[in-house]
């Protein structure tokens, strides 16, 4: 249990980004799901719109902290190939 002013400090504050750093994490997965589900049903043009809607989230993601430069160019590296695969 924290005991000195600074640790309640950091209780408190760490509380409350975990509930931020959770919305955006929660933000980003629905923005990959509509990509996933637009490349399921084979229409490029929706999987097109998905994709570039998702990447400047998932970017969003890297600048806050959330997620790691290498895991979200990976990711819209990877969804980008798929998409480019649809016929």
């Amino acid at each position: 249990m924290a005991n000195t002013p600074q640790s309640k400090k950091r209780a408190r504050q760490n509380a409350k980004r975990f509930d931020i750093n959770r919305a955006r994490r929660s933000r980003i997965r629905t923005f990959l799901r509509k990509v996933e589900e637009a490349i399921a049903s084979g229409d490029k043009a929706a999987a097109t719109e998905a994709l570039r809607a998702a990447q400047p989230e998932l970017m969003r993601g890297v600048t806050k902290g959330v997620l790691h430069k290498n895991t979200a160019a990976r990711k819209v590296s990877r969804l980008a190939k798929r998409v480019k695969a649809l016929g």
